[in-house]
């Protein structure tokens, strides 16, 4: 069909106007009168639309709704639709068809076609509210036909000339039909401004602006906006934001006591990172000092009356929510304790700087007031503990799960792949049927053409297989890394292919792969041993990335949202594809992937709650366990980047008293060696002797896996050892032992050795389970061999 095109500023000139815009010409459709605008609805082009949707129903739509409006306060038709509430809902449409004896429905069609046409001749501007409710999809079809119909079919070449999707241009060109018709203004018009303001409308109301980011991509490669990065980069780009409007975001309506707070946080913040300036703010000015304002207008000092400062930790026990409810403040202690070091802090400083001497006044908070934070300290702890004695014993549960989700998402889309268009196949006892992708322009590149969907036969529920295949491998990932390597969640997300390290020893040349964990938390890079398994799943990781990418990991930026900053592009290793734009996981992500994975597990709680894992969970697990395991606590504080042996004994929860009894007598033994400080930092030394240590680990059939420190558990009895690691090429020569076991038990019951025939059986059945867990992981594997691009540290000569 061709193209029609109009230029409706010409068409509003042409129209007659009323008495109340005779002056002005051309006048905006918004003060013409109603037989003005009905020659401007005459006067747009006519397409063919669906059955019964007539150029003279839509006149006679837009009569009945001009005439409606009428009856309603304004100096024009925006004001009488805002004042009508058109925008709040389309019960009016029900109540204005009621009022033809014909039939409802049909009124109702011919109403919604007539307010759809008054949109495309800007006679009136819906808010962006509107369009949830009405979801017309005859404006987001027709209104680019009508405006900027040329930039339009140039936004659409240059989607089509991208790695954008044609799903992905089709919410894009809705978001710019629903600012065009809400703004008023050719498409050409819109600025920046008008697309925050639609992005921060959507937040607020807590709405999808999907399309808005692509749409801002499109607008800003045809010069119609001026920006140097996508919406997210523009929006991010503030970045730390001064001590200034951290307080007066609160609205402190004291001036003298803005510029205190202002100030005594500009000299902490030297000391602080971001993140724990914005909390100590938050509980300065948000919880403290504008709450006394709230309640106590037109304090002026610091200096607080005893029943106002009574009033307020009254106040702060509780906090009191949306609906009205309230629940007990678990920060209360903390914010008790920020206040005091507040009012302290002034009262030392004024000893040395006479401008605090005004404000050096005593505090409110009185030292009994914070007693009890040592208790809830305590009381965490015990929390904490208490969570991993829960989901220890559970977290085989939920790597399984996690590693039989993933291969069967891959083992579906593969099958999916397979099936032709419209064929039919089974997965795991469901029918499905390989549904025919939409042709739009660009044909499968609707959703991208590695795309594959499915229906459930049974159900009509349609499936993109490819993305959760691709969410079930990220689960999988994240859970195989946190509990391989104990990193917090932030340092997670900032592994790059850069981090993969090696450290050759110096007596043997053999190479020992590490893992950089750059600064996080305390700003302390350390070096993590890579284990077989953390290498297959690194490996894993980084061939799936060069696989979409021509063999090279992508560089990317990720955004640090405690610190506000974006960081340079790195080839981070968990990215995953967002729209067309590749990027780091966010918080969010992961927390969704994790709690997907555990829903499938069934995993309960004894009171019946979901046994839901946290990524912190994984870092006090892996202390736990390398801890029992008999790894030293100095040493599983370096590990874990802790700056006291007191943090990462928190972490350690206990689960039996043998287990304490056993830990306690192997301190006791390192304490003789090592009387005075078992407590302290490694020295070098001991670090070379934690290196040396893995050079007695090969065994005939492998690796021996046990700790550092400790000596053998088992009188060397390796095929019953759980610390044994199978070497694949050692099969052949397990499968020979099993075979000689068998014989061996066959001679020892032929001569009736009967303790021999208990001990060889024990044997047999714990060879067999080596070998099944061989198997398992030879069959996880990929076949191929992955250059990891590991870079080699010689030992200093």
């Amino acid at each position: 069909m061709t193209r029609t095109t109009i230029d409706l500023q010409e068409a509003i000139s042409r129209s007659t106007v009323d008495d109340s815009c005779a002056h002005h010409a051309p006048c905006s459709a918004d003060q013409l009168s109603v037989d003005a605008v009905l020659r401007l609805l005459q006067e747009l082009p006519t397409w063919s639309t669906r059955q019964g949707t007539s150029p003279g129903r839509r006149l006679r739509g837009a009569s009945r709704v001009l005439g409606w409006l009428e009856r309603w306060p304004g100096t024009g038709w925006q004001e009488r639709w805002v004042a009508v509430g058109g925008d709040q809902g389309l019960e009016w449409i029900d109540h204005l068809a009621a009022e033809d004896p014909r039939s409802e429905d049909i009124n109702s069609l011919e109403l919604r076609m007539g307010v759809n046409w008054l949109f495309l001749a800007r006679v009136m501007r819906p808010a962006y509210s509107y369009f949830p409710r009405s979801k017309s999809p005859f404006l987001f079809e027709h209104a680019p036909r009508l405006i900027s119909p040329d930039l339009f079919e140039h936004l659409a070449q240059e989607a089509a000339a991208s790695p954008i999707t044609c799903r992905e241009h089709t919410l894009a060109r809705r978001a710019l039909v629903k600012l065009a018709l809400h703004t008023g203004k050719e498409v050409e018009q819109l600025s920046v401004e008008d697309m925050l303001e639609f992005r921060d409308w959507a937040n607020r109301n807590r709405k999808a602006n999907r399309g808005l980011g692509t749409a801002w991509d499109l607008l800003r490669r045809a010069g119609v906006i001026s920006a140097n990065g996508s919406l997210l980069e523009t929006t991010r780009r503030g970045g730390q934001r001064p001590i200034s409007e951290l307080v007066d975001s609160y609205g402190v309506r004291s001036s003298t006591i803005r510029e205190v707070l202002i100030r005594y946080l500009e000299e902490r913040r030297a000391s602080l990172d971001y993140n724990s300036v914005r909390s100590l703010a938050s509980h300065l000015v948000g919880l403290f000092w504008v709450d006394i304002e709230t309640h106590h207008p037109g304090i002026d000092s610091l200096e607080l009356t005893e029943d106002i400062a009574q009033a307020w930790k009254q106040r702060l026990l509780v906090v009191r929510t949306k609906n009205g409810q309230t629940r007990p403040r678990k920060t209360r202690l903390e914010t008790l304790t920020k206040v005091r070091a507040f009012y302290l802090d002034i009262q030392e400083w004024a000893h040395t700087d006479p401008a605090w001497v005004p404000w050096a006044v005593p505090s409110p908070v009185r030292r009994g007031d914070t007693d009890g934070i040592l208790k809830a300290r305590q009381q965490t702890t015990a929390r904490m503990h208490q969570r991993v004695r829960e989901r220890l014993p559970q977290l085989l549960v939920l790597v399984e799960t996690a590693e039989k989700h993933r291969d069967s998402q891959r083992a579906f889309l593969e099958e999916a792949r397979q099936t032709p268009a419209g064929g039919a196949l089974a997965h795991d006892g469901q029918r499905y049927r390989r549904v025919v992708p939409k042709q739009q322009p660009g044909g499968e590149r609707y959703r991208g053409p590695d795309t594959v969907l499915v229906e459930n036969i049974d159900t009509g529920i349609r499936i993109d297989v490819t993305q959760t295949e691709d969410e079930a491998f990220w689960a999988w990932g994240l859970i195989e890394t946190l509990r391989h390597t104990g990193v917090r969640l932030e340092e997670l997300l900032e592994i790059t292919h850069l981090a993969l390290n090696s450290y050759q020893l110096p007596e043997t040349g053999e190479l020992v792969p590490l893992l950089q964990i750059v600064p996080s938390k305390s700003n302390e890079e350390r070096l993590l041993l890579i284990s077989p398994e953390l290498a297959s799943v690194l490996a894993t990781i980084i061939s799936r990335l060069r696989r979409d990418h021509g063999g090279t990991v992508p560089l990317v930026a990720r955004y640090d949202p405690h610190e506000r900053i974006t960081g340079p592009p790195l080839p981070h290793l968990f990215q995953r594809k967002n729209a067309h734009r590749w990027g780091v996981m966010s918080y969010n992500t992961v927390r969704r992937l994790l709690n997907d994975t555990v829903a499938r597990t069934g995993l309960r709680n004894a009171a019946g709650e979901t046994l839901n894992y946290t990524a912190h969970d994984f870092r006090r697990i892996f202390a736990t366990d390398a801890v029992t395991g008999g790894l030293p606590v100095h040493i599983a504080a370096r590990l874990l980047g802790h700056h006291s042996v007191a943090t990462t004994q928190s972490y350690l929860a206990v689960f039996q008293e043998d287990l304490v009894r056993a830990y306690r007598s192997f301190l006791d033994s390192r304490r003789s060696v090592r009387p005075e400080a078992e407590y302290r930092e490694p020295t070098e030394e001991e670090w070379r002797e934690f290196q040396q240590h893995f050079q007695a680990r090969k065994l005939e059939l492998g690796d021996c896996g046990r700790p550092y420190g400790t000596g053998c558990q088992h009188e060397h009895a390796c095929l019953r050892c759980p610390m044994l690691r199978v070497a694949p090429a050692q099969r052949p020569r397990l499968l020979t032992i099993l075979q000689n076991l068998d014989d061996r038990i066959t001679e020892a019951k032929m001569n009736g050795w009967l303790g021999e025939v208990q001990g060889l059986q024990y044997s047999l059945a714990k060879a067999k389970e080596k070998l099944a867990n061989l198997d398992k992981a030879i069959s996880n594997s990929t076949g191929t061999l992955t250059d990891l691009g590991i870079p080699t540290l010689r030992a200093p000569l």
